[in-house]
């Protein structure tokens, strides 16, 4: 029996952990993926401007702080859990997983973000014989792509931040896209003045696969409705978008209001189910920012909101970690070690 369980291990997940240690509670940690850090581990390579206090970080940097940092209290960490169902009983919740397992605790907080993301596959035959070669759905290394000659099929603003990336990086760069590009308008009218040959109104209809059979050598586009136009590639981005998964709340015995496929909640994490809060993207509620920092404030108003649930004569918050003395040793040893 814990005193709370935390759905997800992306940014809301892992503070939501990290503030309840500080709040002196038990916390589990369930995330579906193999590795903690959510959707920012797509992109490890982007670069995060907008966190707080924080100087311009990769993406893999920014997850190694937010694992460490949730990691903080020694929570008890499940990874490749996928949630099945949350039940409520006479003495809090249950929550039940795939594999078999359940997991009681006096309270819940649903940190699942978009749900358990897969990237929208390329529908084109014969295409999955080349995943594990030069068709790729993220790009985990810029390094790989470095001299070589690059298409990018997408339209959206992670297919055009892409783009933008790779132009001085790959010697060359295409963007395929079927209609006009959707990215913010920033980075859209950057790609359109830039050195990528951005070819509208086009699509992949073709991989042409080498000699071996295992890598594409060329890729030939559909333009509106005539097929024709074929270019040479050492490898193809795919950014079409992420396929959600949230079953379990879709399908829970709960009474939970949801909207939009997200759990409506109160500014804090408050949801229609006494006991279960909501925080990160997977909530939606007055005044939502939905950045990073946004993410950060919504975990600490669900786990103060969380603590006084189970113990109504708590505080209503928690102390700032400069005057918390759970912290003392720590600083200590931080200072020795001169890490500070």
């Amino acid at each position: 029996m814990k005193d709370v369980t935390i759905i997800g291990g992306g940014p809301a997940g892992l503070y939501a952990a990290f503030y309840s240690g500080l709040r002196g509670m038990s916390v589990r940690l369930i995330e579906a993926q193999t590795q903690l850090g959510g959707k920012v581990r797509l992109y490890p390579e982007k670069i995060i401007w907008d966190a707080g206090g924080m100087p311009p970080v990769s993406g893999e940097d920014f997850c190694a702080g937010l694992i460490r940092q949730g990691r903080t209290f020694a929570p008890e960490v499940h990874l490749e859990t996928i949630v099945a169902d949350i039940k409520q009983t006479a003495d809090g919740f249950q929550v039940l997983t795939e594999d078999g397992n359940s997991f009681k605790s006096s309270s819940v907080i649903v940190a699942a973000g978009g749900g358990i993301i897969t990237p929208q596959r390329l529908e084109v035959e014969g295409a999955e014989r080349f995943d594990m070669t030069n068709l790729h759905y993220t790009a985990q290394g810029l390094e790989t792509f470095r001299n070589k000659t690059v298409l990018i099929s997408g339209g959206g603003n992670t297919a055009v931040d892409w783009a933008n990336e790779l132009e001085g990086i790959a010697t060359n760069v295409m963007l395929s896209c079927r209609s006009a590009l959707k990215g913010h308008e920033a980075v859209v009218e950057k790609v359109m003045c830039s050195t990528v040959d951005c070819m509208l109104q086009t699509s992949i209809q073709r991989l042409i696969a080498d000699e071996s059979g295992t890598r594409i050598k060329q890729v030939e586009l559909q333009c509106g409705l005539d097929a024709g136009r074929i270019v040479d590639v050492d490898h193809v981005l795919v950014n079409h978008g992420y396929e959600r998964e949230l079953a379990f709340l879709n399908g829970t015995s709960l009474a939970l209001e949801m909207e939009d496929q997200r759990i409506t909640a109160a500014a804090n994490g408050a949801t229609s189910v006494p006991g279960l809060f909501a925080a990160g993207d997977v909530a939606v509620h007055p005044g939502k920012i939905n950045l990073l920092a946004g993410a950060f404030h919504d975990a600490a108003n669900a786990v103060n909101a969380a603590k006084t649930f189970i113990d109504p004569e708590a505080a209503a918050s928690g102390m700032v970690s400069s005057h918390h003395s759970g912290f003392a040793k720590r600083n200590e040893a931080l200072k020795k070690a001169g890490q500070v």
